[in-house]
């Protein structure tokens, strides 16, 4: 159903170094690239995530309550996913951690302070 996660940026080079570095972990390509925005997609994974300068002209902005969920497939994974956002420039929302029995998890904002999630389920 959905085709891409679209997260606005004032910086599309700042956000594409960080995005192509962030998402190497997923096997993710930069797939399409406009003077405005940028697509990476995994072949696994159907939806793709995309950054852009928005369309309105205004600037961009992080929506409360809003996050994204990054699937991992070991705790490992979560871990180096939370170590190279925060070495790419992004903040910790909430270091990696047992949240409940079985889901391990860690998050983190981009350079735009969009919120992710990365989550290990098992």
């Amino acid at each position: 159903m959905i085709s891409n996660v679209l997260l606005g940026t004032d910086d599309l080079a700042k956000a594409e170094r960080f995005y192509n570095e962030l998402l190497t972990h997923f096997e993710a390509q930069l797939c399409q690239r406009t003077d405005r925005a940028i697509l990476w997609k995994a072949k696994e994974f159907p939806v793709g995530i995309a950054v852009c300068i928005p369309h309105n002209g205004k600037a961009a902005s992080s929506g409360n309550g809003n996050m994204i969920g990054l699937k991992a497939d070991s705790r490992s994974m979560v871990d180096e996913i939370y170590a190279t956002a925060l070495a790419l420039g992004g903040t910790c929302d909430g270091k990696p951690s047992e949240r409940k029995q079985g889901v391990y998890a860690a998050y983190f904002r981009d350079l735009d302070k969009h919120k992710f999630g990365v989550f290990y389920l098992g």
